[in-house]
């Protein structure tokens, strides 16, 4: 059974995309699903926020999106078990002009994960901050998009753009693609302007929303600075519990089945 790809996507930057990534995917693999973390995006913060150094990049994503390597081959172990990522280099930010003279510039990461079996539950894909290639050969090769949305004036504004890209690419090149949904991140109950996002994010949104919500939290902005994601750097932190809770919710949403020994 192939592995279920999701895409965590914002065009707007500092969001909590890559947080997001990151402690999804820890989550995830610390209920023993097997899961692979592809860093998309050319500033490699996934990378680092995984403890991934630069100087041990050998093989990335770009070697990925050339089809040179197969994903179970070029993905490196982290300190959490089930968790493995491709890393990204600054060769990704050729990447995009290179995929355009290609005939299959949009479906060539789709392809590269389709290349052989891959041993993975999950595949979650770090896309860099904009609607650029590299971002629609992710959603090509997902099976749906998870967007984390900061609580903040216009942030309904800015989704629409990236929903009128899922429906152009549903329309053309990945007829299964669907939203899974919109995770409200840098959360402050404290603040009418959070309360007042949510409210017009459900009102449009509807079930599309997670019940989840990811706090603003010091140990989530500290946790990267550490190379670990915050579930190992303080479990028993509000970041830590909020990334458990849309783990879980996640996989309700999915009815997921029990993952395969590992």
């Amino acid at each position: 059974m192939r592995p279920k790809t999701i895409a965590i996507a914002n065009q707007k930057g500092g969001v909590g995309k890559t947080t997001t990534a990151i402690n999804l995917g820890a989550a995830l693999a610390m209920r023993g699903f097997r899961t692979l973390l592809i860093d998309l995006d050319p500033q490699g913060n996934a990378s680092t926020g995984m403890g991934v150094a630069r100087d041990i990049r050998r093989r990335s994503t770009y070697d990925l999106l050339l089809g040179e390597e197969s994903a179970a081959d070029i993905a490196l172990s982290t300190d959490v078990d089930n968790l493995r990522i491709i890393p990204a280099t600054m060769d990704l930010s050729s990447a995009d002009s290179e995929l355009m003279a290609s005939s299959r510039r949009v479906i060539h990461l789709r392809n590269a994960l389709r290349l052989r079996e891959t041993p993975f539950d999950y595949i979650l894909i770090d896309c860099p901050p904009s609607l650029n290639l590299l971002t629609i050969n992710a959603f090509v090769a997902a099976h749906s998009i998870l967007v984390p949305l900061q609580a903040e004036f216009f942030a309904l504004e800015g989704l629409s753009q990236l929903l009128l890209t899922v429906r152009e690419v549903r329309s053309t090149a990945n007829s299964d693609l669907r939203l899974e949904g919109i995770v409200l991140t840098m959360f402050d109950k404290r603040n009418n302007l959070c309360q007042q996002v949510e409210d017009d994010a459900r009102e449009n949104l509807g079930d599309l929303v997670f019940d989840t919500k990811i706090p603003r939290n010091v140990r989530l902005s500290e946790a990267p600075s550490y190379a670990m994601p915050v579930l190992n750097y303080d479990p028993t932190s509000r970041g830590a519990i909020a990334y458990r809770s849309l783990a879980t919710e996640l996989l309700q949403r999915n009815r997921s089945e029990a993952p395969a020994d590992v």
